[in-house]
């Protein structure tokens, strides 16, 4: 199973994850965080920060590349780190994917990448746009993938349910099936909510 964390901005997706990577052994856990840049209080730009340390610049204003909004993408970047990061070595329990987003999904190479994680034996956990055709409607609609919203009511519980979920921390076995099965109720809450 795949878990994908959905939320408005600044809702607390990306810390959600950070709190799950956290609770693993040091190496139980591959992939990257997209952090912003930024600049007196206003944001300019992203780097990717893969869990064994390399960064890249992934996007900034006014940079070359694609454009998303404001900012020009830098796809070499996210190739060179972003990509690689998404492949499991040994002892990786955990593939993270923070963001499943417009930037990202213009490389080819990043949305095969997730692609393969995403059919892997190993469980994916990352955060996803909350709208988006392309590749980010194609994730959403896998059968594969569960995702779940974050809210001020549900975020602080939401890191230990989805490690009991994904079988990655103590609390596995019976209250894992539990919230594995709250998991599935609220997506199914979800898409029959969904419009058509």
């Amino acid at each position: 199973m795949n878990l994908l964390v959905t939320g408005r901005p600044g809702s607390g997706k990306t810390t959600v994850v950070e709190r799950v990577v956290a609770s693993l052994p040091r190496g139980a856990a591959t992939g990257f965080f997209t952090r912003e840049v930024r600049a007196r209080g206003a944001r300019r730009g992203f780097t990717i920060q893969a869990l064994d340390g390399r960064t890249a610049v992934l996007a900034d204003v006014g940079g070359d590349g694609p454009r998303v909004g404001r900012y020009g993408v830098r796809l070499d970047g996210l190739e060179a780190v972003g990509v690689p990061a998404l492949a499991p070595g040994p002892g990786v329990r955990l593939i993270v994917v923070d963001e499943i987003g417009k930037m990202e999904c213009l490389s080819r190479g990043f949305c095969d990448a997730v692609r393969q994680a995403l059919g892997s034996r190993i469980p994916v956990l990352g955060t996803i746009a909350g709208q988006g055709g392309g590749f980010i409607a194609e994730v959403r609609r896998r059968a594969d993938v569960q995702i779940l919203e974050v809210t001020p009511r549900n975020r602080d519980e939401l890191p230990r349910t989805i490690a009991a979920t994904l079988a990655l921390g103590p609390e596995a076995g019976a209250f894992g099936l539990a919230c594995l099965l709250r998991v599935r109720r609220f997506a199914s809450r979800l898409s029959t909510a969904a419009p058509k």
